[in-house]
């Protein structure tokens, strides 16, 4: 029997690439329950991803001291939302557990787990079996409310916002650094926060020695911990190290008015898929991690993985056999260099 929401929750309290990929569920359901009211169940620094989704009606965060999920505290705000179904889009024991504390009467979630007996409507599919894309298995648990949708690139909406004052913000700071109004400028985010198999830094040194031999101006961003990877790639004047300096809002805006963007399996790669830049991506062969679950969501993409024969590839052999070394960087600039020209040509 289907479902007929009336207050839905969808829980996403993992990463930034994780909620992104989940956007799309908030259109879909308004579609087909146009007068339904939808909230997202985020952590605090993802909440920029979903503040000002127009499909998204209120955003609620995750009360956590130090890390720490607050049970009382969580399930205390979330009584006061007065849901009758929950998407728990990623699951984790204490949050299947806090919101069937919370009473909500329909809770969606994987029937794989060892607490799946705290969901009333299981999923069953294997993730980790890499058979579709991940924003596909999201898609999968609207089928307890009765809404098939098998996803494309060309079939699912993101509505990422970008802030008119975070725009500000960042024009502002790129021509303090000497990138005006139109000048095309490309990003690079070296850094995975350990979410899959990174590409050698050497590799980035390459491709980012090629990219300024030519004049082309880099943006490096990352995260206060990547600042010192980042630092190693700020090669000559024609880089541009913003590690650690923008908040999740600018990250947004800088990319919506980039050219391109390249980095690991990350974040900031399903946030330039989301506002359709072209994407180039990084990815080891580890069926977990692979392209095929966690690649960019678009069309205008380049996926790069080894070029070393491997079966059954496991993220302790791609790191021993050192896998993400065999992706020919040359390869990688020459298609760079083919999207710039495309571009600057419209």
């Amino acid at each position: 029997m289907n479902i007929e929401p009336k207050n839905i929750l969808i829980v996403r309290t993992d990463r930034i690439g994780d909620v992104v990929l989940s956007l799309p569920l908030a259109r879909i359901i308004k579609q087909h329950y146009p007068k339904v009211k939808v909230s997202f169940l985020v952590r605090e620094y993802t909440k920029a991803l979903v503040e000002n989704n127009r499909f998204v009606d209120e955003v609620i965060v995750l009360q956590e001291d130090s890390s720490k999920i607050l049970i009382n505290k969580n399930v205390e705000q979330l009584k006061k939302g007065k849901f009758d179904t929950a998407i728990i889009v990623y699951p984790t024991f204490k949050i299947a557990l806090l919101i069937f504390l919370a009473g909500i009467k329909n809770r969606i979630g994987s029937g794989y787990r060892l607490y799946a007996f705290l969901f009333s409507e299981k999923v069953y599919e294997h993730r980790k079996d890499a058979l579709k894309h991940e924003l596909e298995y999201n898609l999968s648990l609207l089928s307890k409310l009765g809404i098939e949708h098998s996803g494309g690139t060309n079939n699912v909406s993101f509505d990422l916002d970008v802030k008119k004052s975070s725009l500000n913000n960042v024009e502002s700071l790129l021509s303090s650094l000497g990138i005006k109004g139109k000048d095309k400028f490309i990003i690079i985010h070296p850094g995975s926060g350990g979410s899959a198999v990174d590409l050698p830094i050497e590799k980035f040194i390459e491709l980012i020695k090629l990219l300024t031999d030519k004049k082309i101006k880099v943006v490096l961003t990352g995260s206060e911990s990547e600042k010192e990877i980042c630092d190693k790639l700020t090669l000559n004047e024609y880089v541009f190290n913003l590690a650690g300096i923008l908040n999740l809002d600018d990250l947004i805006a800088l990319i919506s008015i980039s050219s391109l963007l390249a980095a690991n399996s990350t974040g900031p790669i399903h946030i330039a898929a989301a506002l359709n830049k072209f994407t180039f991506g990084f990815y080891p062969k580890v069926k977990v991690c692979s392209a095929k679950r966690w690649g960019p969501y678009t069309d205008k993409k380049f996926i790069y993985e080894p070029e070393i024969e491997c079966d059954n590839c496991t993220v302790e052999q791609c790191q021993k056999l050192n896998c993400m070394n065999s992706i020919n960087i040359a390869r990688v600039y020459n298609d760079i260099l083919n999207v710039l020209e495309n571009l600057n040509g419209e």
